[in-house]
């Protein structure tokens, strides 16, 4: 989840793997580890929503409105999405 995003990135960006980690990671945020990333739909206004704008950028509303439009469920019993921070990037 994305608790364990934070953990990787903090263990690449800091070298090391251990200890507890300040990392806040919202834009720009220079990915160093995670290229694909399961997780649930988040509410509007946290910081896990941050994370996601870091992570696909601008697009994740285009996804919160098709899963607002289908009736997905959020948070932690809800629906879960598969994020990958490289697919429909221009090149």
């Amino acid at each position: 989840g994305t608790t364990s995003v934070r953990a990787l990135e903090s263990a690449a960006t800091f070298g090391s793997p251990e200890g507890r980690t300040r990392l806040f990671i919202h834009q720009p945020y220079d990915w160093q580890v995670v290229d694909v990333l399961m997780t649930n739909f988040h509410l509007p206004r946290t910081t896990l929503l941050l994370m996601i704008d870091a992570f696909i950028g601008p697009r994740w509303r285009s996804l919160y409105d098709t899963a607002l439009a289908e009736g997905y469920r959020f948070l932690s019993f809800g629906d879960a999405m598969l994020l990958d921070r490289h697919a429909n990037r221009a090149s």
